[in-house]
């Protein structure tokens, strides 16, 4: 999923999309901020992520699957949820969509 995530912010970011990740660690070692700092460089991730180590966003949102991406309108709105991989090209609409809606 980061391929198509960071491709959608290189191409959206200009006109509004915001990509934030949040990193809810699996094992002991995911909870430590350098090794997510690694790992964000490593691969490559040009937009924030967040370190959720107790997993307060996580339950916010009450995810149960990872991977797990919402998109949230310009009035705070959750209006699309797709969990795990795939429907890129769905996803991708649904991101344009929302960002060619006006704020009021």
């Amino acid at each position: 999923m980061i391929p198509s995530l960071r491709e959608w912010y290189e191409t959206y970011n200009a006109q509004g999309l915001v990509v934030i990740g949040n990193h809810y660690p699996e094992f002991s070692y995911e909870a430590d901020l350098e090794n997510l700092k690694q790992a964000v460089q490593a691969l490559e991730v040009p937009y924030p992520v967040a370190q959720d180590n107790d997993g307060a966003t996580w339950r916010a949102y009450n995810n149960r699957y990872w991977p797990t991406l919402y998109l949230i309108d310009k009035r705070g709105e959750i209006r699309y949820r797709h969990i795990g991989e795939g429907d890129y090209e769905e996803t991708e609409e649904a991101i344009q969509a929302l960002l060619a809606e006006t704020y009021p």
